[in-house]
């Protein structure tokens, strides 16, 4: 455990412990600058230190203002307190742009090195883009080889202490790991108790991946996400017998199957109440109703970018 009671982690290949928790960054609509680096300090002084940002998310710059403000203020001494994820955006998952994209990003952030560094799509886009979706031209295979070979470089240079990826299926990941010298540490995926994502979690268990889920309450309000957590008549049961809330149930859930979380609240209570589940339990009696849950997949490529063959052949990969 850290100072503020969250647990933490070790990764392979990555000297610091991750805690298990992070906050992120990821708002629909985006938020504006001030907004979003108010809400990463006040999530600073509820006692988070792992922050989830990314190139595509537009909260780079806010989270590294509010890094330099956390410094300057002292709530925190030193930048080694904080565990901070970025990711390459797939306009840049080209191999002689990675080094490049990551500089971009620590320049963004203020910082010198990032502790991971993410492949955040499994697809390379030809151009840059500002709105979705795309056109079908601008779309093509990930270059795989070609891609970790960069994102190894990030590493040995220093940039980033930890490599992975992210939205990558057991297919993608075979592909991965047979040429990967310096293997991913993490694969970031969508999981939670709608989409609970068993045969990804067993595959990576087995290669010694470490999988952090996003969108762990469903992301309720924006474009990609639903209330079929906030809303579960299942988990609000639990959740009153036990006197937390939906959103803390769907959160210990995630936390006992073994994964990290990345959890987005730009609200001062939410953001503290998601930190409250390490003192109690689930009991297998409700991990036995959690584990029957329908199950659908809420974020698809194809929902995000249009469905052009090539991503709907990826989606439906496991």
């Amino acid at each position: 455990m850290d100072g503020v009671g969250i647990a933490t982690l070790s990764l392979s290949g990555c000297e610091k412990p991750m805690p298990v928790i992070g906050m992120g960054t990821c708002s629909y609509p985006p938020a504006d600058f001030e907004t979003a680096k108010a809400a990463i300090l006040e999530a600073m002084k509820a006692g988070y230190r792992h922050f989830d940002t990314a190139f595509a998310y537009g909260s780079e710059k806010p989270l590294g203002e509010a890094i330099a403000e956390a410094l300057r203020l002292g709530l925190i001494q030193s930048r080694d307190e904080l565990f901070i994820t970025t990711k390459l955006w797939a306009s840049f998952a080209d191999p002689a742009q990675i080094v490049p994209a990551c500089r971009m990003s620590l320049q963004n952030l203020q910082l010198e090195y990032v502790d991971m560094y993410l492949i955040h799509q499994p697809v390379r886009l030809t151009e840059m883009i500002s709105r979705t979706p795309v056109a079908a031209e601008i779309i093509r295979p990930l270059d795989v080889k070609g891609v970790w070979e960069g994102m190894e470089e990030c590493k040995n240079l220093g940039l980033t202490k930890g490599i992975g990826i992210s939205n990558f299926s057991c297919k993608m990941m075979e592909e991965l790991l047979s040429i990967a010298k310096i293997p991913p540490a993490i694969n970031q995926v969508e999981m939670n108790p709608v989409w609970q994502q068993k045969q990804l979690r067993e595959f990576c268990k087995a290669r010694g991946v470490h999988i952090t889920a996003y969108s762990p309450l469903g992301a309720n309000n924006t474009k990609w996400g639903d209330n079929r957590i906030v809303e579960s008549d299942v988990l609000a049961d639990i959740a009153k017998a036990k006197g937390k809330t939906t959103a803390q149930v769907a959160l210990r859930w995630a936390y006992e199957q073994g994964v990290s979380i990345v959890t987005k609240s730009y609200n001062k209570e939410r953001m503290r109440e998601n930190l409250q589940i390490f003192d109690w339990a689930l009991s297998a009696d409700d991990l036995e109703k959690i584990n029957q849950l329908p199950q659908r997949k809420g974020v698809t490529l194809a929902s995000i970018f249009g469905p052009h063959d090539l991503l709907l052949e990826l989606d439906a990969e496991v």
